[in-house]
């Protein structure tokens, strides 16, 4: 009798040891509080600050370490493991999603905003509106006035969009070259007449336009780019964008792979509910999870008082 309680103590003890075990390996993070490491394609940050300053405002208690980086080195952070949430402009490939499946991870991708690649060139260029034809030759090195051609990054969410919407099968041209940065591609193009450079629309809104009309920025000018369809030069202005009749527009996804209601659940629903979706809006990208309606306007030039 004495012999099956000391076992029955041992049992319960063994069943105790092991509850702690498991509890020293489950998540410490909910979705309002903990430490986690996310990484974001670069071409958002000034958007993404934005998010976190007011996520963060609201949850003290969070802490998301953001690593800005290139689309390329995201995904390559997100299937070793290292980032828990990632803001790139796709969605998993077929591959990497049979690596996922492979290694047991879980990934769960929304499309949340719609953002466009702007076309920028020095202010003393006489030449701001083009055709995706053009932009190939001038991306091909090929076309009949040189540009210097200049974007983000080595592995740059934008070059892998022109490679895939506008070069399709061509190689690019000598006269291409990579910088450091959204940032450092704007100050080349406005310090180099005859250069070309493609950046995300946050690097050239202009934030301090009182009334938040999408004005841009002085230092450069913004092309304006043909849509076969409406036969327009259209430059990317948010209407355009939501309608995709500007050309050059893609989605912006998070990707994560939680299985729990963690931090990465917390910011991705920041995002892609009311709070998250007006900061999207106010940066001038279109929330995807925000109900707009967008409504034709007729501008009469009339003047008052006159027939």
């Amino acid at each position: 009798m004495r012999l099956a309680f000391q076992s029955f103590l041992f049992a319960i003890a063994c069943l105790c040891f092991a509850a702690c075990g498991n509890q020293s390996n489950a998540p410490t993070d909910t979705p309002n509080s903990g430490t986690i490491d996310i990484s974001v394609d670069e071409t958002y940050k000034p958007v993404i600050e934005e998010e976190l300053h007011v996520f963060d405002s609201s949850n003290p208690n969070a802490h998301i370490n953001v690593h800005y980086k290139s689309e390329a080195d995201c995904f390559k952070d997100y299937l070793a493991g290292k980032a828990r949430l990632i803001l790139v402009t796709r969605d998993l490939s077929d591959a990497e999603k049979r690596y996922c499946e492979s290694r047991q991870i879980v990934p769960q991708a929304l499309a949340i905003a719609r953002d466009a690649v702007a076309v920028i060139v020095n202010p003393k260029d006489k030449d701001t509106a083009f055709g995706l034809e053009q932009l190939r030759g001038i991306l091909s090195g090929t076309f009949n006035k040189k540009y210097n051609v200049v974007f983000d990054n080595n592995g740059s969410s934008t070059l892998r969009y022109l490679q895939d919407s506008i070069l399709k099968n061509e190689v690019l041209g000598k006269n291409v070259f990579a910088v450091q940065g959204n940032d450092s591609v704007v100050q080349y193009v406005a310090n180099n007449p005859g250069s070309m450079g493609f950046v995300g629309l946050s690097y050239v809104s202009d934030n301090s336009d009182p009334n938040n009309t999408g004005a841009f920025i002085s230092k450069v000018k913004v092309a304006a780019i043909f849509n076969d369809s409406t036969r327009e030069y259209l430059q990317p202005y948010q209407a355009y964008i939501a309608l995709r009749s500007y050309p050059l527009s893609r989605n912006l996804f998070y990707i994560k792979n939680e299985t729990f209601m963690g931090l990465g659940t917390g910011f991705a629903n920041f995002l892609s509910r009311d709070r998250g979706q007006l900061i999207f809006a106010h940066a001038h990208l279109f929330p995807l999870r925000l109900s707009i309606v967008i409504r034709p306007v007729e501008i009469s030039h009339k003047l008052p008082g006159t027939n």
